[in-house]
């Protein structure tokens, strides 16, 4: 009896059929793989107390973070953080600092 390309009932009839490629490990779509990742990511900074900030900037700059946070073994979002902390203590210094002027120019 020959095989009938359309008869998929009986498995041992199509046992030599070879699929290409590597086997299917998760039963999801791609696409709902990345959906399920990114939902898991969200959930676990949301639990560290982490905030999602984008930004967009000029390709020469960003080559520039990349180099710097190579050079300091950090990533390149950590770096970011901690010089966007950096500017903002040097602020909070520059306005202490006028607020103490501004008082004693009032005390006088």
């Amino acid at each position: 009896m020959a095989k009938a390309s359309n008869d998929r009932t009986t498995i041992d009839l199509f046992a030599n059929e070879k699929n290409r490629g590597r086997p299917k490990t998760n039963p999801l779509s791609r696409k709902d793989q990345l959906l399920v990742n990114k939902r898991n990511q969200i959930k676990r900074d949301k639990a560290k107390g982490l905030k999602r900030v984008e930004l967009k900037v000029d390709e020469q700059l960003f080559d520039i973070l990349n180099d710097l946070a190579n050079a300091h073994n950090v990533s390149r979002g950590q770096l970011i953080e901690s010089m966007l902390m950096t500017q903002i203590n040097n602020l909070s210094s520059v306005d202490d600092k006028m607020a103490l002027t501004t008082n004693e120019l009032e005390n006088t």
